[in-house]
């Protein structure tokens, strides 16, 4: 699977919205034609134990435009930034086998945590039953920013990423706070798109579970699975798997172009590719993130 360029909402939003983790930079070679042959985007961590991190989010040369030097001339760029603002790491997502990932080691990037791209077909719509609650617990589903009387209960519920597989990274996880979570929230929204939410509650309303989908482009046919986490005291319930599926039969409905969700699992997460795998996700493209230290 080749992974689809992103739209004009993506790139527009990208653009005009800046990052809540950080300073975005943006560079470009035009060609003689006035088109851009390539394009590199940085992001420069801003959060509290990340500031020496960075994050390549985009460094790509037009196929008509390749094997002139172009790329290499963008990484000088990007590294000269790096160095004058003091970055010692830098991480990027490069597909396994490509010519990225070439690119990327001879330039001293090395694999820190193997992964793959996840592809779920997404059934039309009204053919997907919401799942019945698990004993104890209550479904809640919402769109955009958490509501009041879930907003400290979802940071928690955030927090329990932390045991989430990073590999040999050199990134401190976030403190998750209500006001952080709601302003990763809005981000995706100003930049047009949307942000849904499912939740396990217990009977107390206590959030046990979450898992959060993502379309970049509403009226795209794509969706991105983001988090999807358990707290420890509730683990082993069938819970991670609860609230997918009921994000799977409401997406569905709510966006009946919707035709798949991709998600990246990492290797040695195999209680989330176990979920993945009852849930209809197939391996479909090998990658990795690579960091290199400056």
């Amino acid at each position: 699977m080749t992974e689809p360029a992103p739209g004009l909402v993506e790139v527009t939003g990208q653009l005009r919205v800046p990052s809540v983790r950080g300073r975005c930079l943006h560079w470009a070679i035009a060609g003689d034609d006035g088109e851009l042959d390539a394009v590199a985007r940085l992001l420069l961590f801003t959060d509290e134990g990340n500031t020496h991190g960075s994050y390549l989010d985009v460094l790509a040369v037009r196929p008509a435009a390749r094997r002139r030097g172009l790329g290499r001339a963008l990484w000088e760029r990007v590294r000269v930034e790096l160095l004058a603002q003091d970055r010692t790491s830098l991480a990027t997502t490069l597909g396994l086998g490509t010519p990225a990932e070439e690119f990327a080691r001879t330039l001293g990037f090395e694999n820190v945590l193997p992964m793959a791209w996840h592809v779920q077909r997404v059934p039309a719509a009204g053919t997907v039953g919401p799942p019945r609650p698990a004993p104890g617990y209550r479904l809640l589903s919402w769109s955009g920013e958490t509501p009041d009387e879930c907003a400290e209960d979802s940071a928690v519920a955030h927090g329990a990423m932390e045991d989430a597989p990073t590999g040999d990274l050199d990134e401190r996880a976030p403190t998750w706070t209500a006001e952080r979570v709601r302003a990763a929230q809005r981000l995706i929204e100003d930049r047009g798109g949307r942000i849904l939410s499912v939740a396990a509650l217990t009977a107390s309303g206590e959030m046990a579970a979450y898992t959060e989908l993502v379309l970049a482009d509403p009226a795209g046919t794509r969706a991105l699975q983001y988090d999807t986490a358990v707290l420890p005291a509730h683990r082993g319930r069938g819970l991670g798997s609860l609230v997918k599926r009921r994000m799977l039969a409401d997406a569905s409905v709510a966006y009946p172009r919707l035709r798949e969700i991709v998600t990246t699992v990492a290797d040695e997460n195999g209680p989330m590719r176990a979920v993945n795998e009852a849930l209809g996700y197939r391996r479909e493209r090998d990658v990795a993130l690579f960091q290199l230290t400056l």
